[in-house]
């Protein structure tokens, strides 16, 4: 018989739950995510975004994505604070920032410093006022 493919991506959280995909799947999911970050983002070759998460799949969904777009990842500890946020926005010149429902709120208080940053994305259950869903879009 077969042997079944090795998944191209296997994450499992604390709770035991799991996420796998084949190489068929990363490859479709990376394509959807490049799509949301050049169209929905109105991201381009070149442009930076910051993702502040903590290592869930759409973390490395979202590095594959910016790889297949040119666009430039700049990770960030979901331990920043709301200073630390803006900092990076401004010494990134970042269009684009990409976090967790936790902290939402430090980013937007640090929004209306933010003189280049044109799009927020979450990566979480539900909506929130201003932000696009990462995981509607997809």
């Amino acid at each position: 018989g077969r042997k079944p493919a090795n998944p191209a991506f296997w994450w499992v959280n604390e709770e035991g739950e799991e996420v796998k995909w084949s190489f068929e799947e990363l490859g479709l999911l990376s394509r959807k995510a490049a799509n949301v970050l050049s169209e929905a983002c109105g991201l381009q070759r070149g442009d930076r975004v910051i993702a502040v998460l903590p290592r869930v799949p759409e973390w490395w969904l979202l590095s594959v994505a910016c790889m297949r777009t040119g666009i430039v990842l700049i990770p960030g500890t979901s331990q920043l604070t709301a200073k630390d946020i803006l900092y990076r926005l401004q010494a990134s010149k970042a269009k684009c920032i990409i976090t967790g429902d936790t902290l939402a709120p430090a980013v937007e208080s640090v929004v209306p410093d933010s003189q280049f940053l044109r799009s927020k994305l979450i990566v979480g259950q539900g909506s929130r006022e201003g932000w696009l869903n990462l995981r509607e879009l997809i």
